[in-house]
């Protein structure tokens, strides 16, 4: 089997300064991976058993909000297995004849990296079962009397689906996959880590409270730190003497309207929304993405779950409602009815 580097299969020659950053901080095996230790493991048993064997690795799904690092499982497992890489979005994926172009063009042991997978139209979902399961994909040929399906064979690859929100799977897709995982976010310390990773690859000194500073209000999430970093590095060489110190780190990120929570402009306007527009919930969602201009998947996707998971919000039956530490946070007195709430 020919063997690519997978970073540089489907994307275009030329790519932005941030496209080309992100692709430089990625970690290119499980064992640079930082983080999502048990998940890890597993996988590493996984590949191992599939290369022993000399067989495509089981079908993968890894869930989780972004920027936790699903794409980047799927670059390291391909070179793990040392195969090549092939990626499709799932809204891209429009007809059965977009799946069956791409399907054409793998080979035996490949992978297939389908993005936001949940939003794969229902025919090319129906299309993909069959391919998952015996390798076998069905092209429907004319129309009516004259119709006739053709059975066409695929290589033996290994598909890794990704999603931002697992519960928008259906129940048949979800059970054609024989190895799901779900990313958390990082700990501190992990963050932490990855920080310092990330500076050394930017040739930033990065002194051990300024990377502790940018941990800390990173959300949890690699993808976020690393933009922090960048932007801080930005200020350490304007404002500063060119290196990240925790004075300098704090200047900066205040200076980006992220707070010591790590919360930015957009999480404080909808935690205002909440309590001014709405007296502290619980409010629909639909009627906070109204009130704060914002897209409905950005709130549920990308702001909502770090609001969760730090005890801002709390999803009732009836809504969302803001809780005691979103008060607090935002320098207001909670009324009597959200002291219950954390």
């Amino acid at each position: 089997m020919k063997n690519q580097t997978p970073d540089n299969i489907l994307t275009p020659s030329l790519k932005t300064e941030e496209e080309s950053f992100d692709q430089a901080l990625r970690p290119r095996s499980l064992d640079e991976f930082i983080g999502q230790e048990k998940l890890k493991d597993n996988l590493k048993v996984f590949l191992q058993a599939a290369r022993k064997r000399s067989q495509p690795l089981d079908h993968c799904l890894f869930y989780s909000p972004p920027g936790l690092g699903k794409t980047t499982l799927a670059n390291i497992m391909a070179r793990e297995l040392g195969a090549n890489l092939r990626t499709a979005s799932g809204p891209i994926l429009e007809r059965a004849g977009d799946l069956a172009a791409m399907l054409t063009d793998l080979n035996d042991g490949d992978v297939f990296f389908i993005d936001e997978i949940h939003r794969l139209n229902h025919l090319v979902e129906e299309a993909l079962y069959p391919v998952m399961e015996d390798f076998t994909f069905f092209i429907s040929t004319g129309k009516g009397p004259a119709a006739s399906t053709l059975k066409l064979s695929v290589p033996r690859f290994t598909l890794i689906g990704a999603t931002t929100r697992a519960g928008l799977l259906t129940g048949p897709l979800r059970d054609r996959f024989g190895i799901i995982g779900n990313l958390g976010f990082y700990e501190p310390g992990e963050l932490e880590a990855i920080v310092r990773r990330s500076a050394g690859l930017l040739k930033i000194p990065a002194e051990p409270e300024g990377a502790c500073e940018i941990s800390r209000r990173c959300r949890g999430t690699p993808r976020i730190a690393n933009r922090l970093l960048r932007r801080v590095r930005d200020f350490a060489e304007v404002k500063g003497e060119g290196k990240i110190t925790g004075q300098l780190a704090r200047y900066a990120l205040d200076c980006l309207e992220v707070d010591a929570q790590g919360l930015d402009a957009l999480d404080r306007r909808l935690l205002l929304a909440i309590i001014e527009k709405f007296g502290g919930g619980p409010v629909g969602v639909e009627n906070l993405a109204i009130a704060v201009s914002e897209e409905l998947d950005t709130l549920t996707d990308v702001t909502e779950p770090f609001l969760i998971q730090a005890g801002f919000i709390a999803r009732t039956p009836r809504g969302r409602q803001a809780t005691s530490k979103a008060y607090s946070h935002l320098g207001l007195k909670a009324p009597r009815q959200n002291l219950e709430l954390l």
